[in-house]
């Protein structure tokens, strides 16, 4: 019972967790629709498009993950209740997949941070600043998120690991 437990907090971590991506992308939105309305200058009214562009994304991101981690949570009680092993073994395997794909996460992201400020730097354009700029805020959102995610699921994999050794699980 350990086990359901441990999962179902992580579960609800991530459920709360994704809700920062739901509200940077308001306000990615809400920037957008200011540059629109009050953006007088050339370069307040390149962020409009990029703006939004970054608002919609993580929006998608946000409730991508709302809604796949919101249903774990009863996904968890259904599969622990029908075989503790094999849910054990499906978690275990799932948070180690997971562990490698924050890895590569944590590699390209500060890569195409460095590609945007090379755009601002290289590039004069108002427009091309606009994107640059934003996309390098939306990385940040994004490696901010991911970072306490990982961290999250760093030590739910231990924990798993922990109570194996503790034979809790048979």
């Amino acid at each position: 019972m350990e086990l359901l437990k441990l999962a179902t907090e992580w579960a609800k971590s991530e459920v709360f967790s994704t809700r920062f991506f739901i509200f940077f992308a308001l306000l990615f939105l809400i920037a957008g629709v200011g540059f629109w309305q009050l953006g007088k200058t050339d370069l307040a009214k390149a962020y409009i498009i990029p703006t939004l562009v970054a608002g919609v994304l993580l929006i998608t991101i946000g409730l991508g993950l709302f809604y796949t981690n919101k249903s774990r949570i009863t996904q968890f009680e259904k599969a622990f209740n029908v075989d503790a092993p094999s849910f054990y073994q499906s978690e275990i395997e799932r948070t180690e997949s997971t562990l490698k794909e924050y890895t590569v996460v944590f590699k390209v992201i500060p890569m195409l941070i460095i590609i945007a400020a090379l755009i601002i730097l290289l590039l004069n354009a108002p427009t091309w600043r606009a994107i640059g700029i934003t996309t390098i805020a939306m990385l940040i959102v994004i490696l901010w998120v991911d970072g306490t995610a990982h961290a999250r699921i760093e030590s739910y994999h231990k924990e798993l690991k922990l109570l194996h050794s503790e034979n809790e699980i048979k």
